[in-house]
């Protein structure tokens, strides 16, 4: 069974790990070597990224 592909592109997962302070991590032992908390906060926070991106093109 093949894994699936992420809805986030790589770039902006980066960037978010590096604004919540984890992208070190990541650099050092992957995306799997993150916690999941990490791995919740960034889900959050990209979240909350498309929500503030959706309203301001709302008129």
């Amino acid at each position: 069974m093949g894994r699936r592909r992420g809805v986030m592109s790589d770039q902006l997962k980066e960037e978010i790990a590096k604004e919540l302070g984890f992208y070190d991590t990541v650099k050092q032992e992957g995306w799997g070597g993150i916690k999941a908390r990490d791995a919740g906060n960034m889900v959050k926070r990209a979240i909350q990224m498309a929500e503030e991106s959706i309203g301001k093109d709302k008129p």
